[in-house]
């Protein structure tokens, strides 16, 4: 037996194995429904451009609604909220099919109420996922985490295109209602999450001891604007080196797949220096392999730079949660994770607006530089913010004989 499946069989027992269940059913839905929205309107009257603005809706919503509803996971009632906003969600994605003759604005409705409802899921799973094994297990469950956050964004596609154009274009929004509804009931057969008798109560207002953590969320935008870059700029430096823009969904897939092999390696060992330190020079590393994407020639040279860029971006995913659990106390987890959760999607709106924006005034090696740039910036503005606060502080002479 290697020491790799020792490490990662240690996971594999009922509750973990549970947990893994809600996170499949919880996180897919988020994966399929912003392409599922697009099908959804294309053969209606408002086509896809309706359905791109209702996939803009959803994401709003998430966004707007991980801050604001993870800071209510409370103590004793996590599963029961997270519960509730799975459900409610699996009720307005079940209820876009049926009225999508509705006039705009309901439709409208129904997407940003099924991206607001459940968005404080994914900070409160994993919150409840690193509660559940012990803490020398986190960073190894972790990486099972992100590995099936990978595989699911990598399956998340296809399974859409299938369903809406073999089934209906209703299908995919129907199997995602149906996933967050199972999401929600097995949510319930969990364990509470309970905290260290150790603990104590709270320190301070639940807004300033989030606020301590900012340097973190910054890496959360920065990895999700280089996220943004690589999938929607994609289609456009394809066509502009004269290659099947059809090579996409491959260079996709494979992008997410080397992802989850990135985190499976990643909880193989312990990795030297902390893990800020190591989120850090992840971002850097990741931005350098994206970068070669605009040099490297042909379908093997994209291949090449987004094979590494998913690996190491994996490591930027872990290595920022591990630092931010690191930073702020464990009743504040999950909302820190929804905070996170919330940041990194307005990273990937503002990496999209500027991919936009330089693409009708330049190239799309230029969109991705740009995008490279502005990742190396904001890793920049988080080191900085990291070093000052390690920095150790150094007392004025005068201070060793006390107040004057």
């Amino acid at each position: 037996m290697s020491a790799s499946e020792t490490r990662y069989r240690d996971l594999m027992s009922r509750e973990p194995l549970l947990w893994g269940l809600v996170a499949l059913a919880s996180k897919t839905p988020v994966a399929m429904a912003p392409l599922a929205l697009v099908f959804l309107t294309r053969e209606s009257p408002y086509g896809y451009t309706f359905g791109a603005i209702l996939a803009s809706v959803y994401v709003l919503g998430e966004v707007a609604g991980a801050p604001l509803l993870g800071t209510r996971l409370g103590r004793g009632r996590m599963r029961r909220q997270l519960s509730f906003g799975l459900m409610a969600g699996a009720l307005a994605f079940g209820a876009l099919p049926l009225a999508v003759s509705a006039p705009p604005s309901v439709l409208i409705g129904l997407a940003f109420v099924a991206g607001v409802a459940p968005a404080a899921c994914p900070g409160g799973i994993r919150a409840m996922l690193t509660r559940l094994v012990a803490d020398n297990a986190v960073p190894r469950a972790l990486s099972a985490e992100a590995m099936l956050t990978q595989i699911v964004w990598a399956a998340a596609p296809g399974l859409v295109v299938l369903l809406a154009l073999q089934v209906h274009p209703g299908a995919p929004l129907m199997v995602v209602a149906l996933l967050a509804a199972t999401a929600s009931v097995l949510l319930l057969r969990l364990p509470e999450p309970q905290e260290p008798a150790s603990a104590g109560p709270p320190s301070g207002p639940m807004a300033a001891t989030l606020l301590t953590g900012w340097p973190v969320y910054l890496t959360s935008a920065a990895s999700m604007s280089m996220l943004a870059t690589a999938e929607l700029v994609l289609p456009a430096l394809l066509e502009e080196r004269h290659i099947a823009v059809g090579w996409a969904g491959p260079l996709l897939a494979g992008f997410a797949l080397a992802g989850a092999a990135g985190a499976f390696c990643y909880g193989l060992r312990t990795w030297p220096g902390s893990v800020r330190t190591q989120s850090l020079v992840f971002l850097v590393v990741t931005s350098g392999c994206l970068g070669l994407v605009t040099v490297l020639p042909g379908v093997t040279g994209i291949a090449v730079g987004l094979l590494l860029t998913g690996v190491f971006q994996a490591g930027v995913m872990i290595a920022r949660t591990l630092s931010l659990r690191e930073r702020l106390p464990q009743h504040a987890h999950a909302a820190a994770y929804s905070v996170m959760y919330a940041v990194g999607g307005v990273g990937y709106s503002l990496a999209a607006s500027l991919s936009a924006a330089v693409l009708d005034l330049g190239n799309a090696s230029v969109a991705i530089l740009s995008g490279v740039t502005v990742t190396l910036l904001i890793t920049a503005v988080s080191a900085l913010a990291e070093s000052r606060r390690s920095a150790p502080r150094i007392p004025h002479p005068d201070s060793a004989s006390g107040p004057h």
